[in-house]
């Protein structure tokens, strides 16, 4: 099995001083990558600095990378095979071209760690210690999953999509293999993806293949997929019973949960990040702009929010891009401080739903789900 929370813990520990000298000057370079914030080397966890997000879609040089056990060995296009099987009426073995001939769909979605923020939390829980930059907004495209499933005749008692890759646990650990429901699955933006940002999946992300779903935790979006099994049941394995799961009701902070009192992670909540200026930063005192993200999973952004007084005082900020599910909006709001000094900047959205983000975030024991209006400081300096 995995390490337990105390060894956790412990490598927590031992391991805080390189990885805090690493995110400080982000300059670990991966083949394909610009310097990143590495969190592990393998399997390869690595972060983006803030600094890269200042374009709708990130670039796959720039888009964070998280995975649970290490990659596969290089699947060859030629030799690459689909299973698709489980309550269907006839099983289906694809290669990556019949995959190429059935219609291709796009969408722009969001790809959040669940536990992007994880390092926000007090008390600190285990696990990586993400900043805000275990996101990312792609354009993804390739066949519906609703078209393969149709093709291999889903039976009307399956409720449930099981999903594999070809990574495959090590020693103890076990396989990553992710269940959603068949409703999920179905929906037309529900994609297998075979290419990101209009060039094919590079093997960090999941070449040949693998699942979008869009509005969800990036947990459910598998990597290198090579089996879909429709089921009357979701998967029980680790992923998906107790990891992944989260509090049905608030919990006093530094407290476990009870595990019939935990539920599977779906729709990803409304948050918003500030990218300029960055956090602890020093500037010219003088006119600038702040500029930042925001999504709210399977809903659209409203609006974003700004105060650059520590919240006594806020004005909306202007948001370009389409108002869609899925995807995020950049916002930008001009500031013209008139003292030097340090100053407190927040930002806070609003979902096409109504959700607000957050001043606090729901403590939980995994870490999951931050989503806290969000906050910097920045020292504002008279010119010599």
């Amino acid at each position: 099995m995995l390490l337990d929370r105390r060894q956790i813990f412990a490598a927590i520990a031992a391991g805080a001083a390189s990885r805090l000298a690493r995110a400080a000057d982000d300059s670990v370079a991966i083949a394909g990558k610009r310097p990143m914030i590495l969190h592990n080397d393998r399997p390869e966890d690595l972060e983006t600095p803030v600094r890269y997000f200042d374009s709708y879609l990130t670039p796959v040089d720039a888009f964070f990378v998280r995975q649970h056990i290490p990659r596969p060995a290089p699947i060859e296009a030629d030799a690459y095979r689909l299973t698709v099987n489980g309550m269907v009426s006839k099983t289906l073995s694809l290669s990556l071209a019949d995959l190429k001939r059935l219609p291709q769909a796009s969408v722009p979605a969001v790809l959040e760690c669940t536990g992007n923020g994880r390092g926000f939390y007090s008390p600190k829980v285990p696990g990586i210690q993400w900043g805000r930059g275990a996101i990312g907004n792609a354009e993804w495209s390739g066949p519906r999953i609703s078209d393969i499933l149709k093709m291999a005749g889903v039976s009307s008692g399956a409720a449930f999509l099981e999903t594999d890759g070809a990574d495959t646990g090590v020693a103890k650990t076990p396989d990553f293999i992710r269940s959603l429901p068949l409703k999920k699955a179905l929906h037309p933006a529900t994609l297998l993806a075979l290419n990101m940002n209009g060039q094919p999946l590079p093997t960090l992300h999941g070449f040949p293949a693998r699942l979008i779903v869009p509005g969800w935790d990036g947990t459910s979006s598998v990597k290198w997929v090579i089996r879909l099994t429709a089921a009357a049941e979701p998967n029980n394995g680790f992923f998906m019973n107790p990891g992944y799961r989260y509090p049905k009701y608030a919990l006093p902070p530094g407290t476990p949960a009870r595990p019939a009192e935990l539920e599977v992670i779906e729709g990803m909540p409304v948050k918003s990040t500030i990218t300029s200026p960055e956090d602890q930063s020093k500037a010219a005192l003088g006119p600038m702009t702040i500029r930042g993200f925001a999504w709210a999973g399977e809903q659209s952004i409203e609006r974003v929010d700004v105060s650059t007084d520590g919240g006594s005082r806020w004005r909306e900020a202007k948001l370009s891009g389409a108002k869609l599910p899925f995807a995020w909006r950049l916002w930008q709001i001009d500031w013209q401080p008139s003292d030097p000094g340090y100053y407190t900047i927040l930002s806070r959205a609003t979902d096409s739903s109504g959700r607000v983000q957050p001043i606090v975030a729901e403590w939980n024991p995994s870490g999951y789900l931050w989503n806290a209006i969000d906050r910097v400081g920045v020292t504002l300096e008279k010119s010599a």
